[in-house]
């Protein structure tokens, strides 16, 4: 008797989860052709090659990059600096 309950049991829950996780969201009234329809989302939270980064353009990577360079070159002249009046 016990074992056919927790059978019950068991399977209840199993249906319970597999609602809501093929639960549908309710459809969106379609796009008109006035408004382009926007990119549909990737599929199980995959992640768009823009999406994580903070720098998207090149240009301001090689700025950053330059801007970073030319402080570690200013460093290393102060340290020069140091040594000599040492």
């Amino acid at each position: 008797m016990k074992t056919i309950l927790a059978a019950i049991f068991a399977v209840l829950i199993g249906l319970a989860f597999i609602s809501s996780t093929f639960a549908q969201a309710p459809s969106a009234p379609p796009a008109t052709p006035a408004t382009p329809a926007a990119p549909a989302a990737p599929a199980g939270g995959e992640m768009k090659k823009e999406e994580g980064k903070t720098n998207g353009t090149k240009a301001a990577k090689k700025a950053k990059k330059a801007k970073k360079a030319k402080k570690t070159e200013e460093k290393k002249m102060e340290e020069k600096k140091m040594e000599e009046k040492k």
